[in-house]
């Protein structure tokens, strides 16, 4: 079992979980570990049924084609059952009070993927602050499904739990006061390629950035008024971050340059005759940034419903390598964390991206009086290699000018 090609520039990944234990029995296609690799975690089926043979360890950085494990298949084994045969009713009662008691006692012949979660499930557990959840996966492993229904559960404990606790004597609480304990974590690969890849970006590009704020009343009108005939319709909200893309993308083909790259081996820029926007989604692993194509040609809705699914799966870890690559320009919205000013890094090989914030009521001045109103800072990153300063100005006063107005965006003026 080797390495398989994953993708063009995918050249070496991370064995990052075993699924399956030393020895144990594999069925063909069974999933026996878990790959991480620069932008995705993907799972890797057995080529063969037989006994699993590890060679490779949790943690190893594995190039393409480097040996993973060793399948025996001469090893007896396998979950196939015989041809059946009639049996007396007491025989089939005893069997199945057996297979009963065996369930029961199945933490004595747990493996390896016995009460570990899935990326996805351990997500909905930190969100939840779950420890003890019970996996119906595949040898025992807690699926999101399981997670769910664990986040889902009533909190109350039992009442005898709470008795025994209760009659139980106090004990002093822990302090960690004046603690001088330090622990190690090894950096997933992913965080690995995103700390490199920012760092380049600010060492290899021009990097500046702009800022400007929005009126951010026309677009909470507007979304108060049709908010529920869209939904109806669409059944999808309209959200802030369509009316930022749709907006973006028209101030994008009016000026090239912002959404253009440098091609550095031949000196020349490539511009593009579309619009692909690249939406950064915060996951348990570190932050994505997969494109949505075209937005130009897209309705409010299918921006809405693309990024929607882009999401769901990237905070489930199944986005693919495809769905991964390319983009145009980012978007990165700061202000759900409470950010409220942030100088975003440009997403290489891309020239520009566009920092979101907090909406705050804040006094301004309008027609000579002073009224409060939600406010957002906006914050574009460019590289002055190729766009110049005055067209990345112009580029963001067109984009506050979309929106503040939402009506030139739908009617495209």
């Amino acid at each position: 079992m080797k390495v398989p090609v994953i993708g063009e520039s995918v050249t070496e990944v991370t064995l990052s979980e075993w699924l399956k234990g030393n020895g144990d029995y594999v069925n063909l296609d069974e999933p026996i570990c878990e790959f991480e690799s620069d932008k995705a975690t993907l799972e890797f089926p057995a080529e063969a049924s037989g006994k699993l043979i590890y060679v490779a360890a949790e943690g190893d950085d594995l190039e393409i084609g480097a040996l993973v494990a060793k399948i025996d298949t001469s090893a007896e084994g396998g979950s196939e059952p015989a041809p059946a045969k009639e049996e007396p009713v007491a025989v089939v009662e005893e069997k199945k009070e057996l297979v009963e008691n065996k369930a029961n006692n199945a933490q004595s012949s747990a493996t390896y993927a016995t009460g570990h979660p899935s990326p996805a499930a351990a997500k909905v557990m930190a969100e939840n602050n779950l420890t003890d959840v019970k996996g119906t996966g595949v040898d025992g492993r807690i699926t999101k499904e399981d997670a769910e229904k664990a986040a889902a559960a009533p909190k109350s404990a039992p009442a005898s739990a709470a008795k025994t606790e209760s009659s139980a004597p106090a004990k002093p609480a822990s302090t960690t006061a004046f603690s001088r304990e330090s622990s190690r974590k090894k950096m997933s690969r992913m965080r690995r390629t995103i700390a490199s890849r920012l760092v380049a970006a600010k060492n290899e590009t021009a990097m500046l950035t702009t800022f400007n704020e929005i009126d951010m009343t026309g677009i909470f009108k507007l979304r108060k008024t049709y908010q529920e005939q869209f939904v109806e319709k669409y059944g999808v909200k309209l959200g802030f971050m369509s009316l930022f893309a749709k907006a973006c993308a028209k101030a994008l083909m009016e000026k090239p340059d912002v959404n253009a790259i440098i091609d550095t081996e031949t000196n020349e820029f490539i511009y593009h005759d579309y619009v692909d926007i690249s939406i950064a989604i915060s996951t348990p692993n570190g932050l994505v940034v997969p494109p949505v194509q075209n937005i130009e040609s897209l309705n409010f809705a299918e921006v809405e419903l693309s990024i929607k699914a882009l999401a769901k799966k990237a905070r489930e870890g199944s986005l693919t390598l495809a769905e991964m690559t390319g983009g145009t320009f980012t978007i990165t919205n700061g202000g759900v964390f409470g950010s409220l000013q942030s100088t975003p890094i440009i997403n290489r090989p891309q020239s520009a991206i566009l920092g979101m914030h907090s909406i705050q009521q804040r006094p301004v001045a309008i027609d000579g009086e002073v009224v409060i109103r939600p406010m957002m800072y906006v914050a574009l990153s460019y590289d002055h290699r190729i766009i110049d300063g005055s067209t990345s100005v112009t580029f963001l006063v067109r984009v506050k000018e979309l929106l503040e107005d939402p009506t030139k965006l739908l009617l495209d003026i």
